[in-house]
């Protein structure tokens, strides 16, 4: 039986054979193709600066300490998102406040960030959840006008476009940052990358990629030679691999051709759900081109008599493995620990009771979509 998870890698022989190049060439770990994956990155971004990192997280917590995010900071972000989106700022030693969604986009609302700034309100963290990005003019306008930090975590939303400007390009914020975890729309094993138009933060996340480290002769406070470096902040090991890179500058020449894929996906499934009262989609709003990570599948459990884990786990028998895009963080035993409980985002929870994501991803075939949603509508009653 064919098995079907919620996204999964596209590998072409192109991909292979660019790793099997960097494999053979003098530099495993960090040598010119990470410097060459960051070129490209800012190339189709707009953005000024890349840093390439080990992961989506890491780029996160690197951009709280490059942001100097310290002990009683707070920072906003959503509840509906993965784990990372709040942990970060806990990494830097701060305090996460969360701001409730709009039930349309299941991104963060506006309306609902200004609700939680206070006088120790220092950044704010949109998600461009499941890629479609969040109202990032309306939330500059908020960050503005206090004078807040913005870090755009765009891990979905590589390929997706705010108003005909690229996701990345930091047009909006101060930092954005990926992932390219299998799942996402391009990969590199593990991997991802920090944004910036800002020289100064740009020079600050390198050495904070590298142990703090730095040998660029402009910023040594003294140079005893070629070999000389210095430590000058407390950096960590986030460095990506020459062999990842490749990857990465493969895969990112097939992104149009992944964003064109994925939307038609998307559309597919809801042209054939159709005006079903048992099932409806988030709304993509009129600013938004996204590429989709995610198409959530939002169920009417007031008409459907199944339960969600009932539903699961009939679909897992006929090899359809489905996840939900999010738990609400909030709602996680460290977090409730620390003063949240049921009931403080309502919308982000009841969108929690109702959300299932569809497999999305580039190989997936437009029978396989009919399968799966044959299938779905069959065992949802």
């Amino acid at each position: 039986m064919k098995q079907y998870g919620y996204g999964h890698q596209s590998i072409s022989e192109s991909d292979i054979n660019a790793v099997v190049k960097a494999m053979r060439s003098d530099f495993l770990t960090q040598g010119p193709v990470v410097e060459k994956f960051e070129e490209v990155l800012c190339q189709y971004t707009g953005a000024k600066y890349a840093v390439a990192v080990t992961n989506g997280t890491v780029a996160l917590h690197l951009a709280m300490l490059a942001l100097e995010i310290e002990k009683n900071d707070e920072v906003i972000t959503t509840p509906n998102t993965f784990l990372a989106s709040a942990n970060c700022i806990i990494y830097a030693g701060g305090k996460v406040r969360f701001a409730d969604i709009d039930p349309v986009t299941a991104n963060i609302d506006p309306k609902n960030i200004e609700k939680q700034i206070t006088p120790k309100t220092k950044a704010i963290i949109p998600v461009h959840f499941a890629g479609q990005s969040c109202d990032m003019q309306t939330i500059q306008k908020i960050a503005k006008q206090r004078s807040l930090k913005i870090i755009e975590d765009a891990a979905h939303a590589i390929g997706s476009d705010y108003k005909n400007t690229k996701v990345g390009s930091c047009q909006y914020s101060d930092i954005t940052t990926f992932s390219f975890h299998p799942v996402k729309t391009i990969t590199t094993g593990e991997g991802g990358a920090i944004m910036t138009n800002n020289e100064e933060l740009y020079e600050k996340l390198k050495m904070l990629r590298s142990h703090g480290m730095t040998k660029n002769p402009k910023q040594l406070h003294q140079n005893d030679g070629q070999w000389y470096y210095e430590m000058q902040l407390l950096g960590y090991n986030g460095r990506l691999t020459d062999i990842q890179s490749a990857l990465g500058i493969s895969q990112l020449k097939r992104i149009d051709k992944f964003k064109s894929k994925r939307r038609k996906i998307v559309e597919t499934y809801k042209t054939l759900f159709g005006n079903d009262e048992r099932f409806s989609f988030l709304v993509e709003r009129e600013y938004s081109d996204a590429c989709f990570h995610l198409c959530p599948l939002l169920v009417n459990f007031e008409v459907v008599k199944k339960t969600k884990r009932e539903i699961f786990t009939e679909l897992s028998s006929h090899g359809i493995n489905l996840q939900v895009h999010y738990i609400p963080v909030h709602l996680q035993p460290f977090y409730k620990d620390r003063r949240y409980k049921t009931g403080d985002f309502p919308l982000s929870e009841e969108y929690y009771k109702k959300t299932m994501s569809l497999p999305l991803y580039t190989d997936l075939t437009i029978s396989d979509v009919k399968y799966i949603t044959k299938t779905i509508q069959t065992i949802v009653k």
